[in-house]
């Protein structure tokens, strides 16, 4: 089985960001880059699938510039076995993402694709939809526990109450969220084994795209606290106030 798993280089989700002079990018000075977490689930879904088939192969592809070739080493130390970076600036752009992908994967012959539900600093969601449209294969999104059955996946789905199981035919696109395959951390062989492994450097296809960014704005600083009165004589205005101004009663 040939597993695509596609990644972004993001900012961690702990880092404290700050906004640069020209409104239109974060400054980055002492900001750490990770892979993004969703797609870390993607990444740990496709190893114990091909753990679990006993044979295959995982093949981790990242579009940006040449610094998220960290990324791609990273994959590869826990287990991917070979990586390619489409070398390019992506945009708030979904589809043009998904553009820039599909060139790349629709030649691969994977019998999965995998991604993250989203990635944390855009938090749009869109990518695993598109990319399947694109690539003309069925798309499961938001899928928690995936198991592959002769030539059909079946997806776990988590829903208010229970899951909802979805069985899909392969090839497929399906996107990851938190479920039950917890990221695994490299070791020391992998570290050194991904030295060794294959990176592939290929320039991204011009895509043009449709989304301009107009200013980064940070979130308004919340209002101060309000002190209603203390102990059990303030219940009673504790309760209006509720009720009556926050209307959450």
């Amino acid at each position: 089985m040939k597993i695509v798993v596609c990644i972004k280089r993001v900012p961690d989700t702990e880092a404290r960001i700050r906004i640069a002079s020209d409104r239109q990018s974060i400054d980055t000075a002492g900001v750490k880059y990770v892979i993004s977490p969703y797609d870390e689930f993607a990444l740990e879904t496709a190893l114990r699938l091909k753990e679990g088939k006993g044979a295959g192969e995982v093949i981790a592809v990242s579009f940006g510039d040449a610094s998220a070739g960290e990324q791609l080493r990273s994959a590869l130390a826990v287990g991917a076995d070979r990586a390619i970076l489409l070398k390019g600036q992506p945009t708030l752009d979904g589809l043009a993402t998904a553009r820039v992908l599909a060139a790349e994967v629709g030649s691969l012959g994977a019998d999965l694709v995998l991604l993250g539900m989203k990635a944390v600093d855009d938090d749009q969601q869109q990518v695993a939809p598109m990319l399947a449209e694109l690539l003309g294969l069925p798309c499961v999104t938001v899928v928690a526990q995936l198991d592959i059955e002769d030539s059909s996946a079946v997806c776990h789905r988590e829903i208010e109450g229970g899951f909802e199981i979805i069985e899909t035919p392969l090839p497929a696109v399906i996107s990851i969220t938190k479920g039950e395959f917890e990221p695994r951390y490299p070791s020391l062989k992998g570290i050194m084994a991904a030295k060794k492994k294959p990176l592939e450097e290929k320039a991204a296809g011009a895509v043009e795209s449709r989304v301009k960014l107009r200013e980064l704005v940070p979130p308004p600083d919340r209002p101060a606290g309000r002190v209603i009165g203390k102990g059990a004589d303030a219940v009673t205005e504790l309760v209006r106030v509720l009720r009556e101004e926050a209307r959450v009663l």
